[in-house]
């Protein structure tokens, strides 16, 4: 997830989760932050082919989170809409972490 800031186009915040639907667990937190952390976190998920999705409301929640949280169960819907999004857009790849 990430969110821009509107005058300069670069990213102020962003959180990364991984999700493994062989594990039985919810989607965790593996990174986040702010500012320098922010860019660097997209500039690798670009780099690796993640998916990155741009919601200010949902961000604003996981931003909160800790390192290695799952995400909480109200998030559940909004979150398993972003996995479904990112499976169709490369059918037959699983995303191991979105952004």
């Amino acid at each position: 997830m990430s969110e821009k800031e509107t005058d300069s186009h670069t990213p102020s915040q962003a959180v990364a989760l991984k999700y493994d639907p062989d594990s039985g667990h919810a989607p965790r937190v593996t990174a986040k932050g702010k500012g320098l952390i922010a860019e660097q976190i997209l500039a690798l998920a670009r780099e690796h082919d993640v998916h990155i999705h741009q919601s200010p409301e949902l961000l604003e929640v996981l931003i909160r989170l800790e390192l290695g949280d799952e995400i909480p169960e109200a998030l559940y819907r909004a979150i398993a809409e972003v996995i479904a999004f990112a499976y169709r857009l490369e059918p037959g790849k699983r995303p191991d972490a979105l952004s």
